[in-house]
């Protein structure tokens, strides 16, 4: 007598945060990463699973593949973005994983392609032959789109990391700084071409560009402090997001926002402010308790 076929979900289960993973680092949307993921899970149903002798290669190869068609559509979207568009941010640390909200904006610069390559390879470890699989390239071109990949994320890897402690302690001061309009400290905490990009995704108030230079950053939050209640947001959550110090402050109107810093040799480089609710519904379940 046959024994009875396992249920696909006591193999695809295990795999799924690592799936998540793979198709957030892809796509930069949480929601998209959990679509692309139940539509893999879908097709491992329908799939010979008695022919499967690597359900992991198998379902990777799925993600990535599905994620790629994601990807193609896309960029439609992003080129009709309101503003500056920001990848989702989340709460996650991930040992190993040093795969940063600024390295993750450097790779929206690469193709698809790249972008994969580079991911699965670098990041995920996998070698070369089940790269090549995942995307359907020969193993030296996966090489070559990795190698171009690396070239451009090497450029936004910091020269001078900071400490975690030393990065929070900044965030915290920054923070301060900023909604009180102490001038002289936010002076002394950015750097000269320090870069702030906002996404409001016209949905919530944000700066539409990308803000360019210590001194006009100054001036900004200069204005900032003009505008009624600004100073008196609440802290609801500090850490890391996306791998970089960061906090979320409930505003006086009841918006939610993450701000994320990019620290190089004690100064901040660059600031990532999120405000479109849209991609901010993860953050606010993260953080409901200490909202309530």
């Amino acid at each position: 007598m046959k024994p009875p076929e396992p249920n696909p979900a006591d193999v695809f289960d295990p795999l799924r945060p690592r799936l998540l993973r793979i198709a957030y680092r892809m796509l930069g949307i949480v929601a998209e990463a959990e679509d692309v993921v139940q539509e893999a899970y879908l097709r491992w149903h329908q799939t010979d699973r008695d022919a499967v002798r690597d359900a992991e290669a198998v379902l990777v190869r799925t993600v990535t593949r599905l994620c790629l068609d994601v990807l193609k559509s896309a960029r439609v979207r992003r080129e009709e973005y309101v503003g500056t568009w920001l990848p989702e941010p989340i709460i996650e640390t991930v040992e190993g994983d040093d795969l940063t909200l600024t390295l993750m904006m450097a790779l929206e610069r690469l193709s698809p392609l790249e972008r994969a390559a580079f991911l699965l390879h670098d990041v995920f470890g996998m070698d070369f032959e089940q790269v090549a699989k995942a995307i359907d390239r020969d193993p030296a071109a996966c090489r070559q789109l990795a190698s171009r990949a690396r070239a451009h994320v090497q450029e936004a890897r910091p020269r001078f990391p900071v400490t975690e402690e030393k990065g929070h302690e900044l965030a915290s001061a920054f923070h301060a700084a900023s909604r009180s309009g102490d001038t002289q400290a936010l002076q002394a905490m950015l750097a000269q071409d320090v870069i702030l990009y906002s996404d409001g995704g016209g949905k919530a108030k944000a700066a539409l560009n990308p803000i360019y230079g210590r001194e006009k950053l100054v001036r900004f939050f200069e204005g900032l402090r003009r505008i009624p209640a600004v100073g008196s947001a609440q802290v609801v959550h500090e850490g890391t997001i996306d791998g970089l110090p960061a906090y979320v402050t409930l505003e006086v109107d009841g918006t939610l926002q993450t701000t994320a810093l990019a620290i190089e040799d004690g100064r901040i480089v660059a600031l990532y402010v999120t405000r479109n609710p849209d991609k901010l519904k993860g953050i606010r379940r993260a953080v409901v308790g200490e909202l309530s």
